[in-house]
């Protein structure tokens, strides 16, 4: 990889594109500065074969529905390069009688384009901002001739962003898991948890810019991922060639109107494994105890293994209303990152936890790792996740459906507003429904590693708690504040550091416990955690082993665990939908046949809702054994 520092004269923007839709050609490059192939003209459509899905990713499926939109999405590096390439797309439309200058290819009622910066740098929000008000000056113009505004905004963006620094806010504009906990709750963590797992996870939802949001704020929970763990999340291999099989568009019952979509330019999207001769065997993974044995990189590919067809499950959401007051933690110590960090469950609600992330020159500068490839800092982050072929693509097009299967390709997180990717369950270990906020799993196993631990579920109702109770605070802007943008920030990266600490122990099954025994093991033979244990991170040493959230479980701990479990297993399902059937019959009933055996009815439905309300109160559990076995963590 070549040092960052050989780039700077080049600019962070490589070049400014404009998409539009053709009635006959479908999705096409219309103009380019500078232009993409340099024996070309600024409006030539001829693409760099790496390039060859630009137009549907800066012009996305279903477009039509809107007025606007924003979309992120990736890039495979050019030959001869190494890193990603971050694309950021505007997309309007106007209507075509509004225009001054109408072309002679304008034969439909709407004229819709995009406006897109493809940048070395993963500015997502920042480029967003910047390139919104330039595409409304564009649009303005009604004249799409005059591209004079595109290339002044190709010198702005260089003059302006030359030398930034992968430090501070700018990277995380736009980026609020404030609204992604209040949305998701404690679900939050599984997903945390999936992307550690390197799993196949796909995001679901529309319009772009509500889906693009969501999958990178998941990401920016992990320590420095954004900032220098995707500079290898890219790299696949297009198709050789286009095809104009409509099959799996067909095969859609109802399927929507896709306007980037022709049929002379849709790609071949069969689902069968396309050869690869790059592709390398897996090899058994290393004994964790071993650090040698993860020494080369091509024996730390694990075996790719699809999830069986199973029944889907929906985790369901744990309102922290029905918490009392948590006891006391014992005996977690602070770390570098948080030297001394209070009692999680402390009587005085009020006491905030002050960690803060530390910037990258108090921990002594970024290195390039001498496995991963890329610029770590003193504990070894970013994991490298999105490596060796497991893809992130905040955006995937239809015409990219065939990566789902390739052989290439052993996982990805992706976002997808086309159908096509939610039924085609098969395809993917969990689909988030980004709208409902809920996560679907089929395989029945990986729901079992996932399943939240007693200090899983203590340390995602915090997170809960307090983003809560702040939500309403007119001064709180997110950055600092506890509650906020941050602060969540800084309790990932304090879980993480005390995850990576703990599995450094070499008796460390009841330090790991807290984490959740199959998880752990599922973590330990992924390809990140065998890249970061090659290493030696000295910063390690500073970190305090253990679950921010272990300690002694308590009559709070096992309501919490009854209330979760009852919301998320089949067996709560069916006593909720039970309840609601009864009390449907009792008011259907009570108009039938008088208010006075309507009333009987009532105290009847009444009673029954009391003892079902018993099954979640603390005096109904009080001397019943926990779920899981009970730690002590001397103080």
């Amino acid at each position: 990889m070549e040092p960052h520092g050989r780039e700077e004269p080049k600019g962070p923007v490589l070049h400014i594109v404009v998409v539009g839709f053709h009635h006959k050609k479908g999705c096409q490059v219309e103009f380019s500065y500078p232009p993409l192939m340099p024996d070309e003209g600024h409006d030539s459509n001829v693409l760099p074969g790496e390039w060859k899905y630009l137009p549907f990713l800066a012009l996305p499926d279903g477009a039509h529905n809107y007025q606007e939109d924003t979309v992120y999405f990736h890039l495979p590096p050019l030959s001869g390069d190494m890193k990603c390439v971050y694309g950021v797309s505007c997309y309007r439309q106007i209507e075509a009688k509004a225009l001054k200058v109408r072309q002679a290819d304008v034969t439909r009622e709407t004229v819709q384009k995009s406006v897109c910066v493809l940048s070395r740098v993963p500015l997502y929000g920042l480029l967003q901002a910047k390139l919104q008000l330039i595409t409304h000056a564009y649009f303005e113009e009604k004249d799409f001739s005059q591209i004079s505004i595109l290339k002044e905004l190709y010198d702005h963006m260089n003059g302006s962003l030359r030398g930034s620094t992968l430090e501070g806010s700018q990277v995380y504009l736009g980026l609020s898991p404030r609204d992604l906990i209040l949305h998701f709750r404690h679900k939050i963590l599984i997903l945390f948890k999936l992307i550690l797992l390197e799993k196949k996870v796909m995001f679901y939802v529309a319009p772009v810019n509500k889906l693009v949001g969501a999958l990178m704020t998941v990401l920016s929970l992990f320590p420095g991922m954004i900032e220098h763990g995707l500079v290898d999340s890219s790299h696949y291999r297009p198709k050789s060639s286009v095809s104009e099989d409509l099959s799996l568009v067909e095969s859609v019952s109802g399927a929507e109107e896709f306007v980037s979509v022709s049929v002379t330019d849709i790609a071949n999207t069969t689902l069968e494994l396309d050869r690869v001769d790059t592709a390398q065997p897996a090899a058994e993974p290393p004994s964790p105890g071993n650090s040698s044995a993860a020494g080369d990189n091509h024996l730390l590919k694990p075996p790719s293994r699809p999830s069986p067809d199973s029944s889907e499950s929906d985790w369901e959401t744990l309102d922290p209303s029905v918490l009392e007051e948590s006891p006391r933690k014992e005996g977690a110590e602070g770390s570098e990152t948080q030297p001394e960090l209070l009692d999680t469950f402390d009587s005085k609600p009020g006491t905030p936890i002050t960690v803060q992330p530390q910037s990258a020159s108090s921990q002594g500068g970024v290195v390039q790792g001498l496995v991963s490839g890329l610029e770590e800092d003193q504990y070894g982050l970013p994991l490298p996740i999105f490596t060796k072929g497991y893809l992130c693509l905040p955006y995937m097009a239809l015409q990219q459906h065939h990566l789902l299967s390739d052989v290439a390709v052993r996982g990805f997180v992706a976002g997808a507003t086309n159908i096509l990717f939610r039924q085609q369950r098969h395809l993917s270990d969990a689909i988030v429904d980004v709208d409902e906020a809920g996560i679907q799993i089929q395989d029945p196993e990986l729901r079992k590693i996932l399943s939240l631990t007693t200090a899983d579920l203590r340390f995602a109702d915090y997170l809960v708690k307090h983003v809560t109770e702040n939500r309403d605070d007119v001064f709180l802007d997110g950055t600092g504040w506890e509650g906020g943008d941050e602060w969540i920030r800084a309790q990932f990266t304090l879980y993480l550091h005390s995850l990576l600490s703990s599995a450094l122990q070499q008796d460390n099954e009841r330090l790991l416990a807290d984490y959740g025994a199959p998880f752990v093991t599922a973590w330990k033979i992924t390809h990140n955690f065998r890249v970061w244990y090659s290493n030696k991170h000295p910063a390690m040493t500073a970190i305090t082993p253990g679950h921010p959230f272990q300690g002694q479980y308590s009559v709070a701990d096992v309501k919490l665990r009854l209330s979760h479990s009852v919301q998320n297993s089949e067996r709560g399902k069916k006593i909720g939908n039970a309840m609601m059937t009864t009390s449907r019959s009792v008011v259907q009933t009570g108009k039938v046949v008088g208010q006075s055996v309507g009333g009987a009815l009532t105290s009847a439905k009444s009673a029954m809702t009391s003892w079902f309300s018993t099954l979640a109160q603390p005096a109904a559990v009080t001397n019943a054994p926990c779920t899981e076995p009970a730690t002590e963590v001397k103080p």
